[in-house]
């Protein structure tokens, strides 16, 4: 029976949930497929899965900030109408509590923000943090392969 160990591949069904309920859960539908240490979770979310064998299913609960860090009030920024535009699709119409899309600035991948705010401007307060940023996480795992 294979172990997870540092480095390994692994196909797994989770759930991330916090006290709001559940912020990614694989159950029920297709598993995930990683690599650790690569980035991909959060390392104190990597941390638990090491020594577990494969097929196990068990859950964590990792205390506020532990598995994603504490809330940063720096991650909570005003970004301007003709930015959003020149960023996304012109004339679009936001949200509170919508998930943004924003491309990174070398345009290689995306990262997301929750808009707490729009201005009559346009406008938005975006939040950057993880959402699950400073609270308690329950993770459940169930280790499907190892390699």
């Amino acid at each position: 029976m294979s172990v997870v160990e540092p480095g390994s591949f692994l196909t797994l069904h989770y759930r991330l949930a916090g006290p709001r309920g559940d912020v990614i859960n694989t159950f029920g539908g297709k598993p995930a497929t990683l690599s650790l240490g690569t980035g991909e979770l959060a390392p104190a979310v990597e941390a638990c899965l090491i020594g577990l064998n494969e097929g196990a299913h068990t859950s964590f609960d990792l205390p506020a900030g532990a598995a994603f860090g504490e809330r940063n009030p720096d991650m909570i920024q005003w970004l301007a109408r003709k930015d959003l535009d020149a960023l996304g699709d012109p004339g679009e119409r936001y949200e509170v509590g919508e998930v943004v899309q924003l491309p990174t600035p070398g345009g290689e991948g995306q990262f997301a923000g929750v808009v707490q705010a729009v201005r009559e401007d346009g406008a938005l307060r975006l939040d950057f943090n993880h959402p699950l940023a400073g609270q308690p996480v329950t993770f459940e795992v169930h280790v499907i392969g190892v390699l």
